[in-house]
């Protein structure tokens, strides 16, 4: 008997109940809700809540929402509400939610594995020309976001997604999120293995699956068998990354404990080979030690990373194995340093049948429904009608006959997607910002957009790799603590003394074998509009002083405080 938010203990391991509350682990017997987020879960899943959108809320408006269904379980499927235009970042934290509100919703499509058919893409953007004023952002976990969506137009929305294949479920909330894939898996020339079928059956068996809905907190994951290691795998509560075992063969080994936020920490390897065909297994069993052993006393420390810190690798290892898995792991070997700085698959690339596929960038994601309909044409003009989306903002035509390789280019780029984009146009990267986002502090895509701008204009030499990473709050969506120059919005006071949208500076982090976070340099901020200023200041002091071949992470770790401000 599978467990459930209503019956938590019906697979958790035996405990003996004590009476402190503990971190609130339905493993302990802490069954107890402690705080209004696991009450809310406790008192109804946040499946259940499609029914009233369909039957109540669709059909009698905005006001008719209960707040629990309006703030907590309307996540489940994919909706949050945006932030009320004319509210600037010093209320962010001021405001109640009712105040931040507004009566329009950002609705997130799952893109798991961020695979993509014509079709599919076609239908995305008319969804966003009819319901969404246009909108529709490509997300860093190879998503599509809506905004400006009415509770009344929402079921309709799903049915036309959800007649193509696609869907809302657990697009947020406490629950598996999307699952990330490497956007060139099954094709690309150099791939180790093709993770595919692991995350179609991971999708089938976990996602909109009760006994994994009420999870502490998000569950974020990855699957790819690419050698450039493509899916932030270092940042994920779980992530299967392409290995070849000297006995075994291909196959893929285990991580756990990524995240980011306010408390960013690395995951760690357990040290286990997983062969394709056990991948849900193992996903199933991680996933389960999460749900029943997971901290639900404090939302701050609700995350798997939490855990497998306190526990270790050997612990958690030892626990999946005994108490899920019934069996021992095989030891396995740590993934190779991959050869290419980029990662994202932006240009033009043989795949293994001769073929090509064609990589894009817009710029920061943001694209629109008429743009992704011109897409989906030119995919099914030259290619075989397959795209995928990247956990870079980026975008993936597959399946190209050399002899269209030429036009598919030319037509990218008429449409001012740059299949060989500058640095600044490749690497930066920018969350929602205050335009939609309640939580955000500064506006991100339009600076985003405006700075790469200005850099291609002051700086048309700068060929290095390069990530700048932009985020309208702490929150780390946009993964700044892990770029070359992360940019964390808050408020600043500029030189006349009045406070401004601005960004505290994290510079020299990275993914890759050579993980690691940004170094803060005390009291380095920079105001929105000097920030084209800073960046080409300390790009060109990088450039004076690297060392052959010096990556910017590297000068940045050993750079004086003076060349960095």
């Amino acid at each position: 008997m599978a467990a459930t938010p209503q019956n938590p203990a019906a697979s958790a391991p035996r405990r003996k109940v004590s009476r402190h509350r503990g971190e609130g682990q339905w493993a302990a017997g802490h069954f107890t809700p402690l705080n209004g987020n696991e009450q809310f879960k406790k008192d109804d899943d946040g499946l259940n809540v499609r029914t009233r959108i369909e039957t109540i809320y669709s059909k009698r408006g905005f006001d008719s929402i209960d707040p629990n269904d309006l703030r907590g379980r309307m996540r489940w499927w994919g909706l949050y509400t945006q932030r009320r235009p004319g509210i600037d970042g010093g209320k962010t934290a001021i405001l109640e939610p009712e105040e931040l509100d507004d009566e329009y919703f950002m609705l997130r499509v799952r893109i798991d594995g961020g695979r993509l058919s014509t079709q599919q893409l076609r239908v995305i953007g008319e969804i966003s020309q009819e319901f969404a004023r246009g909108t529709a952002d490509i997300t860093d976990r190879q998503n599509v976001q809506f905004h400006w969506i009415r509770i009344e137009d929402v079921p309709e929305i799903w049915e036309r997604l959800e007649a193509v294949g696609l869907s809302t479920t657990e697009a947020c909330g406490d629950t598996p999120r999307v699952i990330l894939g490497s956007p060139v898996a099954g094709i690309a020339a150099d791939e180790i293995i093709d993770g595919t079928p692991a995350v179609e059956e991971i999708h089938r068996r976990i996602v909109g699956n009760p006994a994994f809905s009420n999870l502490p907190r998000k569950f974020k994951s990855a699957v790819s068998g690419s050698p450039l290691l493509d899916v932030a795998h270092e940042i994920n509560d779980v992530a299967f990354v392409g290995v070849v075992h000297p006995e075994h063969g291909p196959g893929f080994d285990l991580w756990v404990g990524g995240g980011l936020s306010t408390n960013p920490k690395i995951g760690v390897r357990l040290g286990a080979w997983v062969p394709l065909d056990e991948v849900p297994d193992v996903y199933e069993g991680v996933i389960s030690i999460f749900r029943d052993y997971g901290y639900r006393r404090l939302r701050t420390r609700a995350r798997l990373k939490f855990l497998v810190a306190d526990w270790g690798a050997e612990k958690f290892r030892q626990v999946l194995e005994d108490e899920y898995l019934q069996r021992k792991l095989v030891d396995g070997p740590a993934p190779a340093q991959p050869v290419e700085r980029w990662r994202d698959h932006v240009g033009v690339h043989r795949q293994q049948d001769g073929r090509f596929y064609v990589g894009f960038a817009p710029r920061v994601g943001r694209v629109d429904g008429t743009l992704l309909a011109k897409i989906a044409d030119l995919a099914e003009a030259h290619g075989s009608g397959r795209v995928r989306t990247t956990v870079e903002q980026k975008m993936i035509v597959l399946d190209v006959e050399e002899a269209q390789v030429e036009s598919l280019v030319a037509g990218l780029e008429a449409l001012d997607l740059s299949v060989n984009p500058s640095p600044f146009r490749r690497g930066t990267m920018a969350c929602t910002g205050i335009e939609f986002c309640k939580l955000a502090i500064v506006e991100t895509k339009a600076r985003g957009i405006s700075l790469i701008e200005e850099l291609e204009r002051r700086l048309p030499e700068f060929d290095e790799p390069l990530t700048i990473n932009i985020n309208g709050c702490p929150n780390a969506c946009a993964r700044i603590q892990v770029a070359d120059i992360g940019l964390k919005g808050q408020l600043v006071v500029d030189d006349k003394g009045e406070q401004v949208e601005g960004f505290q500076v994290h510079l020299g982090g990275a993914l890759g074998l050579e993980a690691g976070f940004g170094r803060k340099v005390r009291g380095l901020k920079v105001t929105s509009e000097e920030l084209p200023d800073y960046v080409e200041r300390v790009l060109k002091r990088y450039q004076a002083e690297r060392e052959d071949g010096e990556r910017f992470a590297t000068w940045a770790a050993r750079a004086s405080e003076e060349a960095l401000s």
